[in-house]
């Protein structure tokens, strides 16, 4: 699918969008991101997403030299120039990438004084409807997730290697995503989403102490359940509780909230989504809808 690509404020096709070799991002995968997409045409969550992406960036003590408002009118920009986000069959995929920058074959921070700042703007595809209808199956991978003394999980970092790895296992057994452990053999997170189970009607997810990422749409998801009336809570949970789960499901930006019906070859509950799983869903859906479309707290960038 064709992108429309902004590399330090130059808007190209994919075809024509460039960045050097000698971009530390590319060498040693110095760099963060985050993937965002639209509903009514709004980057969703936009100021979370930067917060995230400053605190990504701080760990790494990797300056972002712009502000939200900069990097907002950067999107736009570019979600005009590949016609995005102007109606509701044209929203956009988002993916903002901050790289340590161009400089000399070494890891002295100091030799790349002007970081990288690239945004990728695609048409926004949906998971298709059966996946909501019907779940997925996923597996229980044997890479283990980061350990936080190492490349600690709290980055989203543009070096996705442990991810792809576990992703790529998931693949040959015909997972529609890899569920991931910690080091201490706890559940932590899926390889491009964050998990749930459901347990006597509350939601569960691994805590953040657990190894993994915090999740946009996880956060945001506490917030749709105390909406609805569902108990949304951490908690530690191994592979008994993922097994013994009355329901499960994953969250992420562009795929929402995707219910679980398999783990391998066991299943999940009773093998179809859930109502508690599909009470959230359409809860975050309305609420999306409601927050980009004025009835309810309007997306406002702000510098930082």
């Amino acid at each position: 699918m064709a992108a429309t690509v902004n590399v330090n404020g130059r808007v190209s096709d994919q075809e024509h969008a460039v960045i050097s070799v000698f971009d530390h991002g590319f060498l040693y995968g110095e760099g963060v991101y985050e993937t965002l997409r639209t509903y009514n045409g709004q980057p969703f969550l936009f100021d979370r997403h930067m917060r995230r992406l400053r605190k990504s960036a701080g760990m790494l003590a990797l300056a972002v030299p712009v502000t939200d408002a900069d990097l907002d009118a950067r999107f736009r920009e570019t979600m005009r120039t590949a016609g995005l986000g102007d109606t509701p069959d044209r929203e956009a995929y988002i993916r903002l990438l901050v790289t340590r920058g161009i400089g000399e074959l070494t890891y002295d921070p100091a030799a790349t004084p002007n970081p990288s700042i690239v945004v990728i703007v695609k048409p926004n595809v949906a998971p298709p409807r059966e996946v909501f209808e019907r779940g997925v199956r996923v597996s229980l991978v044997g890479v283990v997730r980061n350990h936080p003394g190492s490349v600690n999980p709290l980055i989203k970092s543009n070096n996705l290697l442990n991810n792809a790895l576990a992703m790529q296992e998931a693949f040959r057994r015909g997972g529609f995503e890899g569920v991931m452990r910690n080091y201490k053999g706890e559940l932590a997170e899926c390889t491009q989403s964050n998990l749930f189970i459901v347990k006597d009607g509350a939601a569960l997810t691994p805590p953040i102490d657990a190894g993994l990422l915090p999740g946009i749409t996880r956060e945001f998801l506490f917030e749709v359940g105390a909406e609805a009336g569902i108990p949304v809570r951490e908690a530690v949970l191994r592979d008994a509780d993922l097994f013994g789960a009355d329901e499960s499901f994953l969250t992420s930006t562009t795929r929402e909230v995707v219910p679980i019906v398999q783990v391998d070859d066991r299943t999940i509950g009773a093998g179809t989504p859930g109502p508690i799983t599909r009470a959230l869903l359409e809860g975050y859906r309305r609420r999306a809808q409601a927050l980009t479309s004025g009835q309810g707290q309007p997306h406002v960038a702000r510098s930082l």
